[in-house]
């Protein structure tokens, strides 16, 4: 045991920095780290300080931003649509049942205000949601890394689009599908889950997992006996509030890898997440990923900068929005 144990504890790791070595990135040609250099310098330093403001008065924002940042990616690509609000012609991305629980879209607006008065029609919707999701990771205490800018502004938003979202009961199978439609490897599907460290769920979202799980079993077999009873006392009725949940790490308002300890300990809040340790697939990122926090970090900046290119948009598709809501 003390000989084999340090080899099934390298081998991982060190593969899953040689799988990085040969992942062929997404595109970046309209995108520059400097992009905003001459014409809107001031841009990150805008940013950073209203996320600054605005997590010190709600903890709950850079969650909030994060989650925004994944689910407008995701949809059409990282064009700011999910920024869009809703016509009476047309139900937008955020008025649909997936996106009905996200917020802070005022933080969005707020930057979005300041840096048109310092840099008129100037920095895209799409930069500053971008932009945000590193600054709400390193503010709570996860890594930095360069953000790409350049991305002009969807004008398309449609409810129905969000069905396209990877849902909280998809097996590994049907995640990896999702996300290597955006271009993104099992690595980054493992990586990105980690984002869930900032994470809450209401009990709508586990509650299957916790009761009537299937019909021999109540209680999904791969979650921690005492956590499910833990999660029945919060969930149950006819005491539970409206607003009833779990967070989904134990260090909620810390960006840390404690997100793939709790799914090592049969933990996990999405039966999404737990069925990423129990697929050989991805058990063994998820273990290296929680036993070194800096390799997590490291993938994980990785992997945002990687998804911060899906689907970037150009003057011929898109614009800068005067205001983050509408289109010009």
């Amino acid at each position: 045991m003390g000989v084999i144990a340090p080899r099934i504890l390298v081998f991982p790791a060190l593969f899953l920095l040689l799988l990085l070595l040969t992942e062929v990135p997404l595109s970046s040609s309209v995108l520059d780290a400097h992009f905003y250099d001459q014409t809107c310098p001031q841009a990150d330093k805008i940013i950073l300080e209203t996320l600054r403001n605005a997590s010190m008065n709600d903890p709950k924002v850079p969650a909030s931003i994060l989650r925004m940042f994944f689910h407008d990616c995701f949809i059409r690509g990282c064009d700011a649509s999910v920024l869009l609000d809703s016509t009476p012609k047309n139900q937008a991305e955020k008025d649909a049942p997936p996106n009905v629980s996200l917020r802070a879209f005022y933080v969005m607006d707020d930057a979005k205000m300041k840096l048109e008065s310092a840099c008129p029609q100037t920095v895209s919707c799409a930069d500053i949601l971008a932009i945000a999701a590193r600054d709400v990771v390193a503010l709570t205490g996860g890594p930095h890394w360069e953000v790409l800018k350049g991305r002009k502004d969807g004008r398309v938003s449609k409810a129905n689009d969000t069905i396209n979202l990877p849902a909280p009961s998809f097996n590994v199978t049907q995640l990896i599908q999702s996300f290597a439609k955006r271009g993104l490897g099992v690595k980054d599907l493992v990586a990105l889950s980690g984002g869930h460290t900032l994470g809450f769920s209401h009990c709508s979202s586990f509650e299957t997992r916790i009761h009537n799980f299937s019909l021999n079993e109540d209680v999904d077999p791969s979650m921690d006996d005492k956590f499910a009873e833990k999660l029945k006392m919060k969930c149950q009725e006819p005491n539970k509030d409206r607003n009833a949940g779990e967070f989904l790490d134990s260090t909620s308002s810390t960006f840390d890898n404690d997100y793939y300890k709790q799914l090592m300990g049969g933990k996990g809040i999405f039966g999404s997440d737990q069925a990423l340790f129990g697929d050989s697939r991805t058990r063994w990122i998820v273990e290296a990923l929680g036993r070194d926090g800096g390799l997590f970090f490291r993938e994980f900046a990785a992997s945002m900068e990687k998804l911060g290119q899906v689907g970037v948009k150009d003057y011929k598709d898109g614009e800068v929005r005067m205001k983050c809501r509408a289109v010009n």
